[in-house]
């Protein structure tokens, strides 16, 4: 069926397309009959690829990455596709409109998209009391994540703005979420990833750490970066990620390049800026996730993103050192039934293999134990 549909949805603006699909999502999100029956019949419940990790568990390793629902408005729904997880967000402390348009290009020689959104949503505060509106994360049957990021009009010179701007968003975002993630690495707003260097990103981290630790019962806190740092980059921001006690890291972003593309350069070069996401990434986010694996040991949870399509692309990450796994560019691209294809697919891989457990296959313990510390070396 969205086969026939895609070609329709295409024809139109990528953010009109977007939003006829929120849409279309709005009786599964509010119409509680409906919503049971799809997840009856969409849902996983194979135990075989259950994961427990950060002290929670996930029905599947595969969830939503953030980007997609940014206001919370279809957590509920996404779940019910079938989504062992849900991120929302990102969301910033102030509400901020969408960078000006045209923000948002497809790549469908290479099943891409090109973004330049910067972060629009409706403020934590809104967010988090509409995701509590609607029975918290309790209601949406699976762990939520609630992706932060700093407000446009935060300064980064003095660094103090900035950190105060997270943490407003942390204290809302803790509110409602099962895990938070902060996200340093969008090209989409001016000079964020420069807080992926140590210094700036040592004092960001251990302030959202200290301030989890005396709300009380601390959450699984994770930073997610950018594909495009170099190699001694990631070595000094996950030495930050070590010294802080962060639960975990979510490799990657949207990157900047534009190498290896079947689209034309002239196509690539008349959308502009942006980051990048979709199947050129998958390779570079198999790379970071075993650089980061290896560098942070079992003990912290890796989840990959970047290029999945299938089954078959997830257990590579999840074989690469994943404990979980996202998608986004591939769910526009596959559709609504694709999150439950996955699910179906990543059971059959096990049953094959005659593995009890996907975390059996992939080599994984049983659950990352490191979030039950969140940020004791901070």
């Amino acid at each position: 069926m969205y086969r026939l549909v895609r070609p329709l949805l295409f024809a139109l603006p990528p953010r009109l397309a977007h939003e006829l699909g929120m849409l279309a999502l709005a009786p599964l999100e509010h119409a509680t009959p409906l919503r049971a029956l799809v997840r009856a019949r969409l849902a996983p419940t194979d135990g075989r690829i259950a994961v427990r990790t950060m002290g929670l568990d996930f029905p599947s390793p595969l969830g939503v990455a953030g980007g997609f629902d940014k206001d919370a408005r279809r957590a509920r729904a996404l779940a019910a596709l079938g989504f062992g997880f849900v991120e929302l967000g990102t969301v910033t402390a102030q509400p901020q409109a969408a960078n000006p348009a045209p923000n948002l290009f497809r790549l469908p020689a290479d099943r891409a998209l090109i973004n330049r959104l910067g972060f629009p949503n409706q403020g934590a505060a809104r967010v988090t009391e509409r995701l509590l509106g609607r029975g918290g994360a309790t209601a949406v049957g699976v762990p939520v994540g609630i992706s932060i990021g700093k407000s446009r009009v935060a300064p980064l010179d003095p660094i103090e703005p900035a950190i105060d701007d997270y943490l407003a968003s942390f204290r809302e975002a803790r509110r409602a979420a099962d895990f938070v993630v902060i996200n340093v690495s969008s090209p989409n707003t001016k000079d964020l990833r420069a807080m992926q260097g140590p210094a700036i990103a040592r004092a960001l981290l251990s302030a959202i750490a200290r301030e989890n630790r005396a709300a009380g019962k601390p959450l699984p806190l994770l930073i997610k970066v950018a594909p495009d740092l170099g190699d001694e980059e990631l070595e000094a921001l996950l030495a930050v990620v070590d010294e802080v006690g962060l639960a975990g890291v979510i490799a990657t972003n949207t990157t900047v390049r534009r190498d290896g593309l079947a689209t034309s350069s002239a196509t690539v070069e008349a959308m502009g800026a942006g980051g990048l996401s979709g199947p050129p990434l998958r390779q570079r986010s198999l790379a970071m996730v075993r650089r980061i694996r290896a560098r942070l040991g079992s003990g912290v949870t890796v989840i990959g993103a970047g290029g999945i399509e299938s089954a078959e692309h997830a257990m590579d990450q999840l074989q690469a050192g994943a404990d979980l796994v996202q998608i986004y560019t591939g769910f526009i691209y596959g559709g609504p039934l694709l999150p439950a294809a996955i699910a179906r697919g990543l059971s059959d891989l096990v049953a094959r293999s005659g593995a009890r457990s996907i975390q059996d296959l992939t080599g994984r313990p049983g659950g990352a134990t490191r979030a039950a510390m969140i940020g004791h070396g901070a």
